[in-house]
């Protein structure tokens, strides 16, 4: 692999494991067990322009809340994989759904679950207050940590690297 800012010209998807990547990992659970999840907004702009300029997204996520479908479906992501147990099988629906390799995909993931899909994408990206075992193997460690930028931080630098940030569009929601 080349340099990671080279290698971004290549990625034509990202996907995204959740808590701990949006999220800061804290959950708050209320009385009657309804989760709530605080989300940065920068990461939800980011995610929403790039679906956007017609890159794929997916999200793959252990967690079995309906907020998740929400707040995705809300930036316009479609390919939302809730409740999942073995997330290299969600990982290859998604690609097969839009005909995508694994080389052109960017994953960032924080925790164990991450790690098969880790190892399998081309740009292996973790945010850093990931486990010491997903940062052994990503291709970038974010200097933001998990609901602090992350995701906005990879998906600008990637949009950069196409030519595709901050043009007439990114003034408009």
């Amino acid at each position: 692999m080349g340099f990671f800012k080279d290698e971004l010209q290549h990625i034509k998807a990202f996907v995204f494991d959740v808590d701990g990547v949006f999220t800061n990992g804290m959950i708050f659970v209320s009385g009657d067990g309804m989760q709530t999840r605080s989300m940065n907004v920068k990461d939800g702009y980011a995610v929403h322009y790039a679906h956007g300029k017609g890159y794929p997204i997916g999200i793959i996520s252990g967690g079995k809340c309906q907020s998740i479908i929400h707040r995705f479906s809300d930036l316009g992501i479609q390919d939302i994989y809730i409740a999942s147990h073995d997330k290299i099988k969600d990982f290859e629906d998604f690609l097969q759904k839009h005909a995508l390799s694994a080389h052109d995909v960017l994953y960032i993931g924080d925790d164990l679950p991450d790690y098969n899909v880790l190892k399998r994408v081309r740009l292996a990206v973790c945010p850093a207050d990931a486990a010491h075992e997903i940062k052994e193997i990503c291709h970038y460690i974010s200097p933001k940590s998990g609901g602090a930028g992350c995701v906005r931080d990879v998906i600008e630098q990637t949009l950069k690297a196409h030519g595709a940030w901050m043009n007439e569009d990114a003034f408009v929601w």
